[in-house]
């Protein structure tokens, strides 16, 4: 019932403002080249990210039994034990409805008319986050909070998947995918009544989102704010860049990190801007 009806509030949100404006011509430009080579670059470092994840070790014994709740920052230290097969259960509710987001634009004919270019923007803004959680996730040696939940069984504590808990990887794609829908409502409807709804709403999902993974016991609280800016930044400067005119701004990945077999040393995203 949650899901449905946050879904047709999204679609009418979307869909209401079709009927009152023009269309008009989309004030994104995209290379075919250029996004080529962003996406191309993007997906294989989500490959290489996941191959990192995979690699992971298991905690070990004498690590988990050296933990202690006193050695996390206390900003996330409350959330340390926190355990929840239903919270986490719930968390995937507005994280897949989150990804309907883009696609509810089309109802929209001024988005309509340039679907394809919204795809190419969605993907790369997707595939950009995706590279930067599952390389950090992979990178990152820090256990969940449900870790610190002694009435878990061993195995489950001391599982390779329960020590990447930074950053979030769901807040940060739901922030994404959420707040790209609403950077692109607001530029090819600069003039609707309904931004500060849609933005709204668009904060609103990944937060509840955080929430959840806190609640379920797979992220603290910095995780998640970590999560959230990442993903939101994606959502946000990657159209942002495409904008007609917006010559003096540019963003691209950066990967250079050395992680044993991996011959890289840093990664990231390089963000210059010309004055």
């Amino acid at each position: 019932m949650i899901k449905n009806t946050f879904l047709l509030i999204v679609l009418c949100l979307f869909s209401l403002s079709g009927f009152s404006q023009e269309k008009k011509e989309s004030p994104y430009e995209t290379n075919f080249v250029k996004d080529g080579i962003w996406i191309t670059s993007a997906v294989g470092l989500n490959v290489l990210g996941v191959k990192i994840i995979q690699d992971k070790d298991e905690l070990s014994l004498n690590d988990l039994n050296n933990l202690s709740k006193d050695d996390i920052w206390g900003v996330d230290r409350w959330a340390a034990g926190y355990y929840s097969e239903q919270a986490n259960d719930d968390s995937y509710i507005p994280f897949y409805a989150s990804f309907v987001m883009p696609f509810a634009l089309l109802f929209n004919e001024n988005e309509r008319g340039n679907a394809g270019q919204i795809s190419v923007l969605f993907v790369e803004t997707m595939a950009t986050t995706g590279a930067l959680f599952t390389i950090t996730a992979g990178l990152v040696e820090k256990s969940r909070p449900l870790v610190y939940n002694e009435s878990l069984e061993t195995e489950q504590r001391i599982d390779s998947d329960e020590q990447r808990s930074f950053f979030a990887g769901h807040t940060a794609a739901t922030a994404a995918a959420s707040f790209f829908a609403a950077k692109v409502f607001n530029d090819f409807n600069p003039d609707s009544p309904l931004k500060p709804l849609v933005w709204g709403i668009a904060a609103a999902v990944p937060a509840s989102v955080g929430y959840m993974r806190i609640k379920a016991g797979k992220h603290f609280l910095t995780d998640n704010l970590i999560g959230y800016g990442v993903g939101a930044a994606a959502g946000i400067l990657i159209p942002e860049l495409h904008k007609k005119g917006n010559k003096n701004l540019q963003i691209y990945p950066t990967t250079s990190f050395n992680h044993g077999v991996y011959n890289f040393t840093t990664q990231g995203l390089a963000l210059n801007y010309k004055f």
